[in-house]
């Protein structure tokens, strides 16, 4: 969440604004929008740098004027017929090669994670012209740094049947847990309910409202197995994310290590 870099913009050149959306909250949603672009490419950004580099800065520019559609019905009120342009969206944002990045990532493809992000309404005769910076960063500095919706951990659920449950008891134990934990199986003739699935509980406890059933079910977590859950925006994927952060966690134990080795042992 914090340490994993992304590219993010950080500044906005406004030469013409005139929506409704006042220029710093129109800054702030271009600063929100996720970017897709390999930070692994790019070098930060030195403090002070009033000029970015191709090495170190991605310029995106949004200019688009809303009009009236000459074609619309005019009795329609709908303002998809009555206009063009009148919803900007992430999709409008173009990028504007710095020095030789042309030449520097010919393959790239730098543009905004989805296309469809609302970021302004207009009317005819408003207008939105923007220069933008995307520079790398941290989540630690920025949230809009961060590469990750949602980041969690839990133990793996543990649920053991202390013996058998059969007939209308496995199905009323198959509707306490969530969908794929309890299976049941038909063993002469009999409906039987076993363990399908545990990594499916999100430990509901309903089995406990049961008075036939809560002597008859364990629940437990298994202490040295944990379930990480990773959800990017979309800037890198999730696995790359977790590698990255590992390289971060690496780097911060060697160096916790060399400092220890650099402290003289009386």
């Amino acid at each position: 969440l914090p340490e994993v870099p992304t590219m993010a913009v950080e500044k906005v050149f406004v030469y013409n604004n005139t929506s409704i959306v006042q220029d710093e909250i129109l800054a702030h949603r271009l600063g929100l929008i996720p970017i897709r672009a390999d930070p692994r490419l790019f070098e930060y950004r030195n403090q002070g740098d009033e000029e970015g580099t191709e090495i170190d800065t991605l310029q995106f520019q949004l200019k688009i004027k809303c009009s009236r559609n000459p074609q619309a019905a005019k009795e329609s009120s709908d303002p998809n017929e009555l206009y063009f342009n009148h919803k900007v969206y992430s999709k409008h944002m173009t990028w504007v090669p710095l020095g030789n990045q042309t030449d520097l990532f010919p393959d790239a493809d730098f543009r905004p994670v989805h296309d469809d992000i609302l970021i302004a309404l207009l009317r005819p005769g408003q207008e939105i012209d923007v220069l933008m910076h995307c520079v790398k960063g941290i989540g630690k500095d920025h949230a809009k740094f961060s590469p990750v919706a949602t980041a969690s951990y839990r133990l793996l659920p543990d649920i053991t049947l202390l013996q058998p449950i059969e007939d209308e008891a496995a199905e009323v134990l198959q509707k306490c847990f969530s969908p794929g934990v309890i299976e049941i199986q038909n063993i002469k003739g009999k409906k039987v309910a076993r363990v399908a699935n545990a990594r499916l509980d999100t430990f509901s406890r309903e089995v406990f409202r049961h008075e036939g059933l809560k002597n008859l079910v364990r629940l437990a977590r298994v202490r040295n197995h944990y379930i990480f859950s990773v959800e990017s925006t979309g800037i890198l994927p999730p696995d790359v994310l977790v590698s990255e952060a590992i390289k971060i966690l690496m780097g911060k134990c060697q160096r916790f290590l060399n400092e220890l080795d650099s402290v003289p042992m009386e």
